[in-house]
């Protein structure tokens, strides 16, 4: 089984592609799909309905999304496996820009918009320098200018990561993608997947429910206003 992973900020167009790419797949292989989200989420529903797969969703709530996906994805795995799918395609809600889903053993997508403004690629490094193709969606709406500006822009946080232009309402463009997406090998063990990258170091007091402002007022990992370095304060 190939293990897919999109991920992208929210209205970048991610299940618009992953749309298309199920459609193209076609008979290809049998298929899975996974959102992840925060509080609600229909893409599994519409996707079930429309292209007649197996489809979940799992609710993040207080824990970030793209840390949800990293710990139900065995589970995921198992469960794609049993119903003998070919691919398992997981989509991330990727709200957190310092995290990312992508793990070993997997093709991993980051979908960007073309209209977020030539410097969105630079607001959110992680997830396009860990990813293996950014897909930028929309491209029909910008100038020609733009769209190289937008290009450079990805490039400077991703030298080597391939990038491809879409118009994916049309599905315009991704050629390369589905032959990327039919070349990735298939998972050797689940075991032994792992994230690409490190996660954040720190889990600080506010995400464990504290509502004082302040730093003062927490401990572990800090920021100030006039220390851009990390404080840390504690034992």
């Amino acid at each position: 089984m190939r293990l897919l992973i999109f991920a992208g900020p929210p209205s970048a167009g991610k299940t618009t592609v992953v749309r298309q790419v199920i459609r193209q797949l076609g008979d290809s292989g049998g298929i899975a799909f996974l959102k992840i989200d925060v509080v609600r989420a229909f893409e599994d529903e519409e996707i079930a309905a429309e292209f007649g797969i197996p489809a979940r969703k799992v609710y993040s709530g207080d824990v970030c999304p793209d840390h949800t996906a990293i710990l139900v994805l065995r589970d995921a795995i198992s469960w794609a496996e049993d119903l003998g799918a070919e691919y398992l395609i997981v989509e991330s809600a990727g709200l957190c820009l310092r995290c990312t889903p992508y793990t070993t053993q997997s093709l991993g997508v980051v979908v960007l918009s073309a209209v977020g403004g030539t410097n969105s690629p630079l607001k959110m490094a992680p997830m396009i320098a860990l990813a293996d193709i950014a897909v930028v969606a929309k491209v029909d709406l910008i100038s020609q200018a733009e769209k190289e500006v937008f290009r450079e822009r990805i490039r400077e946080v991703a030298p080597a990561v391939d990038i491809i232009e879409t118009n994916a309402v049309h599905g315009t463009g991704l050629r390369y993608l589905m032959h990327a997406i039919r070349d990735t090998p298939a998972i050797v063990s689940p075991d032994e997947i792992v994230l690409r990258g490190v996660p954040p170091l720190g889990v600080c007091t506010v995400c464990a429910g504290k509502k004082e402002i302040g730093w003062q007022n927490h401990f572990g990992i800090l920021k100030t206003l006039d220390n851009a370095d990390d404080l840390y304060r504690g034992e």
